[in-house]
């Protein structure tokens, strides 16, 4: 009975587990991140996903469409990630250092500039919009934190939006690399000497 009420065309699913679409979205998401995206087909996902490459290609006709709804689903987590964050009752500096630590870790090994770069060539200029949304839902959550904080008087009165900016801007920082591709610092080290010279600007 439940499979005569399939939709036609869809993929059967084992109620135990993940649901086939979300499986092909976190699977998709490793390979993009650690292969990039010209580096990845259709055919690598289904295999991680121990489904068939016709199941992938049910949920996202193009590997552009595939790309494009992994990364939101990615900026999606990470902006409740910094939600999470900033819901405690710590400081807003020593928010944003967890903040820098989390991110360091998880684009350790990855140059994002040249990850996304390569696979925008790739898109169309509305999933381009989408992942820009996705992106600017990552700095509101950022940029409400930075609002809340200059409203209590823990830092100077200026321009929200402005600090933000400069925020993910001097964070992109931590992704350099030396000749030999290594970490100028550790992660550690890092997030300390980017939340310091964010602070020190904010002339706190």
């Amino acid at each position: 009975m439940e499979q005569m009420n399939r939709p036609l065309g869809r993929p059967p699913q084992d109620t135990k587990k993940k649901p086939t679409k979300t499986l092909i979205i976190e699977n998709a998401v490793q390979l993009f991140i650690h292969h990039g995206y010209q580096l990845v087909s259709m055919d690598d996902v289904a295999k991680r996903c121990n489904v068939t490459k016709a199941t992938v290609y049910y949920y996202y006709p193009t590997k552009a469409d595939l790309f494009t709804d992994a990364m939101i689903q990615m900026m999606v987590r990470i902006s409740n990630r910094i939600a999470e964050i900033l819901s405690n009752d710590k400081s807003l500096k020593e928010n944003l250092f967890e903040i820098v630590k989390v991110h360091l870790k998880a684009t350790f090994d990855i140059d994002m500039k040249t990850f996304m770069k390569e696979a925008k060539v790739a898109l169309s200029n509305e999933q381009i919009q989408q992942l820009n949304d996705a992106e600017e839902m990552m700095y509101n959550v950022i940029e409400q934190a930075i609002f809340n904080a200059i409203e209590k008087g823990e830092i100077p009165k200026g321009n929200a939006k402005f600090y933000t900016q400069v925020f993910f801007a001097i964070l992109t920082v931590g992704n350099n690399r030396d000749a030999d591709q290594k970490s100028l610092f550790s992660i550690e080290e890092m997030a300390e000497q980017i939340i310091q010279f964010f602070w020190n600007g904010l002339d706190v």
